[in-house]
């Protein structure tokens, strides 16, 4: 049967914090993690959509210590905002799942910041919060960032070039493009911080062929691929897992004493599509480290937040005063 959520350890007295958790992938791993004792904090844009996860999980789990923070990763606003509201509270936080996403959008869209919107959306904006979140990350011993990424991470490689995908906009290629960072940005965390004693454990799951309303709802409306998509969808998705199944490699890479640092997990089945989780191929591209390290610069840069400088603010606003 392999591992489930029966498996998962007793998270009580722990922090979760899920981005995307008002449905889909992120309310089942939210779920989860609130039926295994975690306080969790679910994070998302929708007040309607939290409202009605909130319940459900409170429905399932009672007694569940879980609220939800508003938080649009489209904006780096609504991103420090929200970061600032943790920081403010102070508690460390073990667990941060950068789960929330969007997918294959027919037109090229940007954001507030004028970033394109699945660049903004599914990396830039988790890179973000996730070096602003970084002092309280860094106060809980093997604290994990997980990044949700996908098997279409293994679609083509980074073109720093063009980042915002301005030259050439295919709507596949772009959302690929972006899960690719999200890997590379899981083992670039890991580097970093065992190369500077930061004490957190970067890693990255995917769902497979996931049964969720981003896949149900994509990808892109127009083109071959969309006509594709649309002859296809309804053959393939009665066999696909539902987000219950398919949140089981972001829970392993988030709560199983097994998972490691550096650690790629997803579906152990056929093609990595569904299956219990086990350990996922991690794509050639996602292994070059200097195309890694360039990729955080220019993040840094566009997101106006630098790993360090936020370590130095947190310590020095820590240091006791003579």
């Amino acid at each position: 049967m392999g591992w489930t959520t029966v498996d998962i350890p007793s998270q009580r007295g722990r922090l979760a914090v899920v981005t995307g958790a008002t449905g889909g992938l992120g309310y089942e791993t939210a779920l989860a993690l609130a039926g295994a004792g975690a306080d969790v904090v679910l994070a998302g844009r929708n007040e309607t959509k939290a409202a009605n996860a909130l319940a459900r999980i409170r429905a399932a789990h009672p007694g569940a210590t879980v609220r939800f923070e508003r938080l649009d990763l489209a904006s780096l606003d609504s991103v420090a905002a929200f970061a600032e509201t943790l920081l403010v509270v102070g508690r460390g936080i073990d667990l941060l799942v950068n789960n929330a996403g969007v997918m294959a959008l027919p037109k090229r869209q940007v954001t507030v910041d004028g970033f394109e919107l699945q660049f903004a959306t599914n990396y830039l904006g988790h890179f973000a919060l996730t070096a602003r979140l970084l002092p309280l990350l860094r106060r809980i011993p093997g604290a994990r960032v997980v990044n949700v990424s996908s098997l279409a991470a293994d679609l083509d490689s980074i073109d720093l070039t063009d980042l915002q995908s301005e030259q050439a906009y295919v709507p596949f290629r772009t959302y690929g493009m972006t899960k690719l960072a999200l890997l590379m940005l899981a083992l670039e965390i890991q580097c970093r911080s065992e190369a500077a004693g930061w004490g957190i454990d970067g890693m990255a799951a995917h769902p497979g062929y996931a049964r969720t309303d981003i896949i149900g709802n994509g990808p892109a409306s127009r083109g071959l691929r969309a006509v594709l998509w649309r002859i296809a969808k309804p053959v393939l998705l009665p066999f696909s897992p539902p987000a219950g199944l398919a949140a089981l490699p972001i829970l392993f890479a988030a709560t199983s004493p097994d998972a490691r640092g550096g650690g790629f997990y997803g579906p152990s089945g056929w093609h990595e599509l569904k299956g219990p989780p086990g350990t996922a191929k991690i794509p050639t591209k996602a292994l070059d480290g200097p195309a890694a390290a360039r990729l955080w610069e220019i993040s840094e840069r566009l997101a106006g937040v630098r790993f360090e400088s936020v370590m130095r603010r947190s310590e020095r606003s820590a240091a006791p005063v003579a």
